[in-house]
């Protein structure tokens, strides 16, 4: 029997993630449901939402229900010298973006944390691909870099409270703001040339590159113009290439994220579905040495895309009269279920029951 049609959408999901994460070598790592609240409150920029549940532990601590699974692992990392490749199939609560009420949601992820090089991050950004595509054809993951967006604003020499501005101007890639700020800050027209190019430019790869990395080059240190395109092209030279395109526009906190940021998405899903990058700020701010990168797959803005994909109950409904032995009964329910259909022998057709086929056995003989 095909036991996975009996999960739920994001139940099926996240197996089908756990073993394509275990197929590379990474380890599922567990962890409690409960943190210490001050390890959210120190880095609530972190978090997808600043709403927490907390509680008093009978020790008197202020404990919460964990609302993100990567600070847990960052805390508790430390095998220096080492590189842990982990990852997780844990329960959040937080705010669902959907029904804007607190939940527990599934969330799965991977993190690769220490000696992070070049393979590593290629390797995390192809799994993210590869999860996309485990759960919709049509899927796009948008590769950012956090260096070049940071040059670039640099280059404009603008105050703090601008470049926030800025920053959330580029994020929501809205041009015709980020234009408007720049120039009312002063900024010469050659350098809101290159801020509009670097909202504006979108695709694949071999489309975007040449034209945007020659606006860069006087900008962007040669060093991450080249370490970017060049995984790129590894990228797009794989079998996950044509899920990749350049979006600058996918910023994260730059106190916590650095270099390669990236965001995944699928048709019927408004929101992005899977989020990640490399997070050495944060690293460093726990108290680390080692460098970092990761992803999250968001289950729950998958539920309606589930819902709409999963519009029926069942397959088949076998509906049977009083007449019909058992045994040909169990012999037609067989028969559906070899064929990888979900069956339902019922008596009686209750109310809303969602069903792709109806047959009705009678006497022995089947009637559509």
């Amino acid at each position: 029997m095909n036991t996975n049609r009996i999960l739920q959408g994001d139940e099926r999901a996240a197996l089908a993630l756990r073993a394509l994460y275990h197929s590379y070598g990474y380890t599922q790592y567990k962890m409690n449901k409960f943190e210490e609240y001050d390890l959210y409150v120190q880095n609530k920029d972190f978090l997808i939402s600043d709403n927490v549940i907390t509680f008093t532990d009978t020790s008197g601590k202020l404990l919460a229900l964990k609302p993100d699974v990567t600070l847990s692992i960052v805390k508790n990392a430390g095998r220096r010298g080492s590189l842990e490749k982990v990852y997780y199939q844990e329960n959040v609560y937080r705010v669902s973006g959907r029904t804007h009420a607190f939940r527990e949601i599934m969330q799965v992820g991977l993190e690769c944390i220490g000696a992070v090089d070049p393979y590593c991050i290629f390797e995390v950004l192809t799994l993210a691909a590869k999860s996309l595509a485990t759960i919709s054809e049509n899927a796009v993951l948008d590769v950012s870099h956090l260096g070049i967006v940071s040059a670039v604003l640099d280059a404009l020499a603008v105050s703090a409270d601008t470049r926030r501005a800025l920053l959330t101007a580029i994020g929501e890639k809205n041009l015709h703001e980020a234009t408007a700020i720049a120039t009312a800050a002063g900024v010469a027209s050659e350098k809101i040339a290159v801020l509009q190019t670097l909202i504006s430019s979108y695709g694949a790869p071999h489309d975007v590159l040449p034209t945007l990395l020659p606006v860069l080059q006087d900008i962007v240190p040669e060093q991450t113009l080249h370490a970017f395109a060049e995984l790129l092209a590894a990228l797009e030279a794989s079998p996950v290439g044509a899920l990749v395109r350049v979006d600058l526009s996918v910023v994260g906190d730059i106190g916590y994220y650095n270099g390669i940021v990236f965001k995944g998405f699928i048709a019927g899903v408004p929101e992005g579905l899977l989020s990640g990058g490399e997070y050495n700020g944060l690293m460093r701010k726990m108290g680390k040495k080692e460098n970092a990168i990761g992803f999250a797959v968001y289950l729950d803005a998958l539920e309606r895309f589930m819902e709409d994909k999963e519009s029926y109950d069942v397959d088949t409904v076998l509906l049977y009269d009083g007449y019909v032995a058992p045994a040909v009964l169990a012999e037609k329910m067989a028969a559906l279920v070899a064929e990888g259909k979900t069956a339902l022998a019922l008596h009686e057709m209750p109310e809303r029951l969602r069903y792709r086929t109806l047959l009705r056995l009678t006497d022995g003989e089947v009637q559509k």
